[in-house]
């Protein structure tokens, strides 16, 4: 069974979408045969580097709310990360743009991490605060994966896989995925947000009786 899964790694519903789809999987029978392919999407494209700005305060502007307010939002959603194993510090996280981030998860799917450099990215950024746009950041979650530092510098250095992030964008507009997490199971049934375990598990069931 092939599973694709639209994420953006500053998105924590898709973080939490994955450890509710890894639940799931961990109960399905035929979990074994079930391939994963993770596809880029950005929630912000237009999203400055190096601004700083808090997720607080972004989401504060974005809502027309005060930050305050978007505080006890993210507070909502720190406690359901919780629930699930996941420590999420917003008062850490800024707000910046992916595009880097994720031509180099395309680098890691070519090394065969893509799955673990998912996790990592997410760790990184909503646990540790880290800024994914910086280079140097990402040279060293790439080491931690394992990939050649030359080989990582290259690919930042360049436009490499910038095409595929493209595509996978594409291919979600396509599907008329407007956001994420969006799961796709054998290009048949697709599954919006970050859905309870039980759900994944009927939707992994049907896609698995064809």
């Amino acid at each position: 069974m092939q599973v694709e899964i639209w994420s953006d790694v500053v998105c924590p519903f898709c973080y939490i979408g994955k450890r509710r789809f890894e639940a799931a999987l961990a109960e399905f029978p035929g979990r074994d045969k079930v391939t994963i392919t993770w596809r880029s999407f950005q929630l912000d494209p237009e999203a400055e580097i190096g601004t700083g700005l808090s997720v607080n305060a972004y989401l504060a502007e974005r809502k027309g709310i005060s930050e305050e307010q978007a505080r006890e939002m993210n507070a909502y959603v720190t406690e359901q990360a919780a629930e699930l194993g996941l420590k999420f510090d917003f008062d850490k996280a800024v707000i910046t743009n992916t595009l880097d981030a994720h031509r180099l998860i395309h680098l890691a799917k070519a090394n065969g991490k893509q799955d673990a450099a998912e996790e990592l990215f997410f760790r990184s950024y909503f646990t540790e605060g880290l800024d994914l746009s910086d280079h140097e950041t990402l040279v060293s979650l790439g080491i931690q994966l394992g990939i050649d530092e030359l080989q990582v510098r290259d690919v930042l250095n360049s436009d490499q896989y910038a095409d595929a992030v493209d595509h996978d964008q594409y291919q979600a507009q396509q599907l008329g995925c407007r956001g994420v997490p969006f799961f796709v199971f054998n290009n048949k049934y697709g599954v919006s947000g970050a859905q309870a375990k039980e759900t994944f598990l009927e939707v992994l069931a049907k896609a698995n009786e064809g």
